[in-house]
């Protein structure tokens, strides 16, 4: 589960990049401002479409304004939708790092700092 969420959280950013750059194809992204005076894509939802292997497909739609994600299933037989996943993913961008192999980035701050 922990695999499907931060693929999904990849998949997201990558998604984000990729419309923002379609959207502002030709102008100057600094003078494109939105309804609420905000520069960039505003609090619109995120979605995301993925496949899912023989399964159907998966949904993964972001809020930017709550900080939090849901990720939805989609049969392909029946056409239902299931909800698989929701998460606030708030302080999940605050962490400096989760998982990674050493040397982790205070050891690496560390031995530059000896220098």
């Amino acid at each position: 589960m922990r695999k499907l969420v931060l693929g999904a959280l990849v998949a997201s950013g990558l998604a984000v990049a990729a419309a923002v750059a379609q959207q502002h194809c030709g102008e100057v992204f600094a003078q494109r401002m939105t309804p609420t005076g905000h520069v960039g894509v505003g609090d619109q939802l995120i979605v995301v479409p993925g496949p899912m292997a023989e399964k159907g497909q998966l949904l993964t739609i972001v809020d930017p304004k709550m900080r939090a994600m849901s990720v939805y299933q989609i049969d392909q037989a029946t056409g239902k939708i299931a909800l698989r996943s929701v998460r606030n993913i708030r302080w999940d961008l605050q962490m400096l790092y989760l998982d990674n192999e050493g040397p982790l980035p205070q050891e690496i701050r560390a031995l530059l700092e000896q220098r």
